[in-house]
């Protein structure tokens, strides 16, 4: 087991005067990294990561043959390494947490060079169109799905398991 060590920094002055930050996370207990580098090609869904109560539970179109355990995972991050494109990153949602897939799906922009960073999938997203209203009963996240547009763009995926 080891201990990961998220630091998140910016740095910027404005008249002189210093208007930065910097946080620093450790998480605790890791003993697994999935990390890798997707090229996804322009106008086309390409599925980055796969959540499941079952790592040997991936079906679907997942450009991996496994999946990462849901109830392990304890930090995700997603960064779009292109130097001048945007892409459409899916979050796809499993209502139903019985590893049948996504039942709903939101969508983020991720801006060239920018990233994408959450918690634990499990019990850790869920969507309401209804009246807009807040949502406090947390379902898992299904898996993440990048749309490029018209070109083509390499992400970097980092996760961190138990």
């Amino acid at each position: 087991m080891a201990n990961l060590k998220v630091t998140i920094r910016e740095e910027l002055t404005l008249n002189g005067y210093d208007q930065g930050s910097k946080n620093t996370l450790t998480i605790s207990d890791v003993d697994e990294v999935f990390k890798r580098i997707v090229t996804c090609p322009a106008n086309n869904e390409t599925t980055i990561a796969r959540f499941r109560s079952s790592v040997g539970n991936a079906s679907g179109t997942a450009t991996f043959d496994s999946a990462l355990d849901v109830q392990d995972v304890k930090y995700v991050r997603l960064t779009n390494l292109d130097s001048s494109n945007s892409l459409t990153l899916s979050l796809q949602v499993e209502v139903g947490e019985d590893d049948s897939g996504a039942d709903t799906s939101a969508s983020v922009l991720v801006e060239a060079g920018k990233s994408f960073v959450m918690g634990s999938p499990h019990d850790g997203i869920s969507l309401s169109d209804t009246n807009a209203n807040l949502v406090t009963d947390l379902v898992d996240l299904d898996s993440l799905v990048v749309q490029p547009g018209s070109n083509s763009v390499n992400v970097e995926v980092y996760v961190a398991s138990a």
